[in-house]
C-alpha cells in the first residue's frame, strides 16, 4: 500500500512537470489573437495520419478507438495534444487489467512520426506475445513507457537504453494469454537510462542476467522504485562481495518477492536510509537475520518477509530490534508463512502507526500481549494458523480503526469478549478453530454495522458455545459471507438471515437447526450454500433454481424428503444422506451446470437416466448406497471431465459398459455391492491414471487380469473380493508401488500367493485367501475412497 503511495507520488510529479510546460506555453502566448490560439490545437496531418496507421494495426473487437476519426486528433480517446503546437505529446491507451475490452494486433512504427512523445501508455492489453518493437527505443523525449501487463513476449530490445530522457518504465511480463515469456540478455542497456526514476521489471525472466542485475541498477543515480519481482533471480550480492558498492542514495521502493535467493538478507539494505516499502515475500529467504543496527531504517513503512524460511526466534529479535529505527514510521509488518516461534513480544505495542500485521502461519504460541491494545491505528491483524492459547485481551475495544480481524485454527479459549462489538470499522471477522466459550449475542454486533464477513466455524467437538439472538433480531450489518459451525444457534432457521439482501455464502453446518428450509432462502442470490449435518426436513424446490448460477450447495445428513429436483442451476450439489426417493429424473441431464452430483445415502429408485450424457463437464458423480437398478447406461459417450464415479450400494446388473473405459481423467471407479456379471472388462486397461478401483461383492467371474498390474500404476486401493474370480494371483500386482489396499478374499483364487507382495512397502491392508472376513469399508473423500479398518 505504501509502495502504491510512493507510485503514486511519481506520477503526480510526472503530471506536475508536463503541466507546469503547458502552463509556461500559455503565458507565452498570451498575446496571441483568438485565430492564432486555435490554430494552436489544430492536429498535425502528418501526426494524424500517423496514428490512423497505428489505429490500422491494432485489433480492436470493442470499438475502443471508436473516437479515431475527423480532422482533429487532439479530440481522439487517449491523445493529448501540446496546447501550443498540436503536436502529440501523450498516447495512453491503458485498459482495465481485469476487464476487457483490451487491445491487441501490431504496433506500427509509423509513432515515429510523433516526434514530440513524450508519454506511451499500452498497458493491460493483449498482444499475444509479439516482441516489444526495437524503435520504441528512438523517442528521444519519451519521459513515460508502460507495457505492462500486455502480454508481450520474446526478448526486451536493449535498445530501449537509448531512452536517456525516460523516468518511468514499467515492462511488467505478466499478462493474459499463454504468451511466450518475457525476457532479457542481459541488463547492460539499463544503464542509458540516466534519468530513470521508476523501473518494473516484474515478471520478467532476469536469469541470464541473475549474476549482475545488482551491478546494472546500481548505477542509476536517480531511482526511486525498484520492482524485480518474480524474475528468475537467484543471486542476491552481500557485502563480501568486493566489487560490490552500493549507491542507493535515493532508493524509496524495493520489490524482489518470489525469485529464489536460497540466501539470507545482505547488510546493505539495512543501510539504505530513504528505503520506505522492502518486499522480499516468496523470495526463499533463510536466517539468521543479520544483527546490524536498524537507526538507517528511519523511514520504513512497509517490510514484507512473509512465505520465507526464516525460523525460530528470528522474527521475535527482528520485532524487538524494530521499534528503536521505525516505531513511528512502520505500517505494514507482514512476516506470515515462516517458521516462527515463541510469544509474542510486548514491544509489538510499540508500533505507533501500524496498520497492517500479519504474522499468520507461523508457530508463535502463549497468549495475545496485552500491548497488542495500544496499536490504535491497526486496520488489519492476521494471527490464523499459530499456536496462541488464552483469552482475546479485553482492550481489543481500543483498536477503533480495525477492518480486518482474523484469529482462525488457534488454541485459543474463554469467552468472546463484548467490547469487540465497539470495533465499528470492522468489515471482516475470523474467529474459526478454537475453543471459545460462553455466548455470543446481540451485544457483541450492536455497533458492528460495516460487518460483510463473519465466520466463527469451531471444530467438530462438544464445546459450552452458543450463538445466541432473539429471533425478531434485525442486525446493524449487512453480510455478504456468514460461516457458523459445530455449536447450537437455534431449532428454528435464523429469521435475521432474511434481513441480509447481499449474502452470497451461508454456511450453517452442524448448528442444531430443527426445521423447513423457508422459501425466502432460494431466492438470494447465493453462490455457496452448506446447510449440512442439521435436522432440515420438507422438501426441495422443483426446479431448484437461484437468481444465478450457484457454485456449491451442500444440505447433506439432513431428513429431506420428496423427488429429487428435475433440473438445478448449481455447479457442485450435495444431497447425501436424507429421504429423497422415487427416480432419477429423466430430463436430469438439463442441468447443464453440474460438474459435482453427489446423492448417496438416499431412497431413490428407477434405472439411471441415459440424459446424464448431456451434463458434458461432469466430474464426479455418487450416486452410492440407493435402491437404483438396470443396467449402467451403455451410452455415456460426452463425459470426458469424470474424475469419480461411485454407483456402489445398488442393484444394478449387467456388466462393465465400454464408454468407462474411454474417459482418460477417470480416477476412482467404485461399482462394489452390486449384481454386475461378466468377465473384467479388457478395456478397463485403459483407465491408466486410476487411484481407486473397486468392483467388489459382485458377480463377477474369470482371472485376475495381469493388466491391472501392469497398465494401472497409480493405482492405491484395488478391491475385488466377494466375486467368483478363479486362478492364482498375478505377480503382475507386485508391479503396484503405490498400493494401500489390496482386498481379494471371498473369491475362488489359488492357495499360491506371490511373496513379493510383502515387497509393497506401501500396503497398509491385505486380504487375499480368506472365505470369512468381517469388513468395515468407510467411504469418505474420494482421494480416500476405502479404508479397511482390519488389516492383514
Amino acid at each position: 500500500m505504501a509502495s502504491k503511495r510512493t507510485t503514486l507520488l511519481l506520477h503526480i510529479l510526472f503530471f506536475l512537470s508536463m503541466l507546469s510546460e503547458i502552463l509556461i506555453t500559455k503565458a507565452n502566448t498570451t498575446n496571441s489573437t483568438d485565430a492564432d490560439l486555435n490554430q494552436g490545437w489544430d492536429c498535425k496531418e502528418g501526426e494524424r495520419k500517423a496514428l490512423l496507421e497505428f489505429k490500422h494495426g491494432l485489433i480492436d473487437p470493442f470499438g475502443q478507438l471508436s473516437s479515431w476519426f475527423g480532422a482533429d486528433c487532439c479530440e481522439w480517446t487517449g491523445v493529448d495534444c501540446n496546447n501550443k503546437t498540436g503536436n502529440v505529446v501523450k498516447v495512453d491507451l491503458r485498459n482495465d487489467c481485469d476487464f476487457p475490452p483490451w487491445l491487441g494486433g501490431e504496433i506500427s512504427d509509423s509513432l515515429l512520426d510523433l516526434k514530440h512523445l513524450n508519454y506511451l501508455d499500452l498497458s493491460c492489453n493483449d498482444f499475444k506475445g509479439i516482441q516489444i518493437p526495437d524503435f520504441l527505443g528512438s523517442f528521444e523525449r519519451l519521459r513515460y513507457l508502460n507495457l505492462s501487463y500486455a502480454s508481450f513476449g520474446g526478448m526486451i530490445p536493449p535498445h530501449l537504453g537509448n531512452l536517456s530522457h525516460l523516468r518511468y518504465l514499467d515492462l511488467h511480463g505478466e499478462g493474459y494469454s499463454n504468451s511466450p515469456a518475457v525476457g532479457v540478455y542481459n541488463l547492460n542497456w539499463i544503464s542509458g537510462l540516466s534519468s530513470l526514476e521508476y523501473l518494473d521489471l516484474g515478471g520478467v525472466n532476469l536469469s541470464k542476467a541473475t549474476t549482475n542485475w545488482m551491478q546494472a541498477v546500481n548505477i542509476l543515480p536517480s531511482l526511486l522504485e525498484l520492482h524485480l519481482s518474480n524474475c528468475a533471480l537467484n543471486d542476491f550480492p552481500h557485502y563480501s562481495d568486493p566489487n560490490l558498492f552500493v549507491n542507493f542514495t535515493s532508493l524509496q521502493v524495493i520489490d524482489l518477492s518470489r525469485n529464489n535467493f536460497n540466501t539470507n538478507l545482505p547488510g546493505w539494505l539495512f543501510n539504505i536510509s530513504t528505503l520506505r516499502d522492502l518486499y522480499l515475500n516468496s523470495a526463499v529467504i533463510r536466517g539468521p537475520i543479520p544483527h546490524v543496527k536498524l537507526q538507517s531504517l528511519r523511514n520504513l513503512v512497509t517490510l514484507d518477509l512473509s512465505a520465507n524460511n526464516i525460523i525460530g526466534s528470528e522474527g521475535i529479535e527482528l520485532v524487538n530490534n524494530l521499534p528503536i529505527c521505525c516505531n513511528n514510521s512502520l505500517e505494514e509488518l507482514h512476516l506470515g508463512s515462516n517458521g516462527l516461534s515463541g510469544k509474542l513480544p510486548d514491544s509489538l505495542g510499540n508500533f505507533n502507526n501500524l496498520r497492517s500485521l500479519n504474522l499468520k502461519y507461523n508457530n508463535f504460541d502463549g497468549p495475545l500481549p496485552n500491548s497488542i491494545q495500544h496499536l490504535t491505528n491497526l486496520e488489519s491483524l492476521d494471527l490464523r494458523k499459530n499456536s496462541l492459547s488464552g483469552p482475546i485481551p479485553m482492550g481489543i475495544g481500543n483498536m477503533l480503526l480495525m477492518k480486518r480481524l482474523d484469529l482462525s485454527f488457534n488454541l485459543m479459549n474463554g469467552t468472546i469478549p463484548k467490547s469487540i462489538g465497539q470495533l465499528r470499522e470492522l468489515t471482516e471477522l475470523y474467529l474459526d478453530g478454537n475453543s471459545w466459550e460462553g455466548v455470543v449475542s446481540e451485544i457483541h454486533f450492536n455497533n458492528l454495522t460495516k460487518l460483510e464477513f463473519l465466520s466463527l466455524h469451531l471444530l467438530p467437538k462438544k464445546q459450552p458455545f452458543r450463538f445466541h439472538v432473539r429471533p425478531e433480531w434485525i442486525p446493524p450489518f449487512s453480510l455478504k459471507y456468514i460461516d457458523i459451525s459445530n455449536y447450537d444457534v437455534s431449532p428454528m432457521f435464523p429469521s435475521w438471515l432474511r434481513t441480509q439482501k447481499r449474502l452470497h455464502h451461508i454456511t450453517l453446518k452442524n448448528v442444531g437447526i430443527s426445521d423447513m428450509i423457508p422459501e425466502w432462502l432460494w431466492k438470494l442470490d447465493i453462490v455457496y450454500l452448506d446447510l449440512s449435518k442439521n435436522q432440515l426436513y420438507g422438501k426441495l424446490p422443483n426446479p431448484l433454481y437461484f437468481s444465478s448460477t450457484a457454485y456449491l450447495v451442500e444440505l447433506s445428513f439432513n431428513r429431506l424428503v420428496g423427488r429429487l429436483p428435475c433440473s438445478f442451476n448449481v455447479t457442485w450439489l450435495f444431497l447425501g444422506n436424507n429421504l429423497l426417493s422415487g427416480p432419477i429424473p429423466s430430463n436430469i441431464g438439463d442441468s447443464s451446470s453440474l460438474e459435482v452430483l453427489h446423492v448417496s445415502g438416499n431412497l431413490l429408485n428407477g434405472s439411471i437416466p441415459a440424459s446424464i450424457d448431456k451434463i458434458k463437464y461432469l466430474s464426479v458423480i455418487d450416486l452410492s448406497n440407493n435402491q437404483l437398478s438396470g443396467k449402467i447406461p451403455k451410452k455415456w459417450n460426452n463425459l470426458n471431465q469424470l474424475y469419480a464415479i461411485d454407483l456402489s450400494k445398488n442393484k444394478l446388473s449387467g456388466g462393465i459398459p465400454s464408454w468407462m473405459c474411454s474417459i482418460s481423467s477417470l480416477s476412482h471407479l467404485i461399482l462394489g455391492e452390486n449384481n454386475l456379471t461378466g468377465e473384467l472388462s479388457s478395456c478397463l486397461q485403459n483407465c491408466t491414471e486410476l487411484y481407486s478401483l473397486d468392483l467388489g461383492n459382485n458377480r463377477f467371474s474369470g482371472e485376475i487380469p495381469e493388466w491391472i498390474g501392469e497398465r494401472m500404476p497409480s493405482l492405491r486401493q484395488l478391491r475385488l473380493r466377494g466375486n467368483m474370480l478363479i486362478g492364482g494371483i498375478p505377480v503382475q500386482l507386485c508391479h503396484l508401488s503405490h498400493l494401500h489396499i489390496l482386498d481379494l478374499a471371498v473369491n475362488n483364487l489359488s492357495e499360491s500367493i506371490p511373496q513379493c507382495l510383502g515387497d509393497l512397502i506401501a500396503l497398509t491392508s491385505m486380504a487375499l485367501l480368506l472365505t470369512e472376513f468381517d469388513e468395515d469399508i468407510t467411504y469418505g473423500s474420494y482421494s480416500d475412497r476405502m479404508e479397511l479398518v482390519v488389516k492383514g
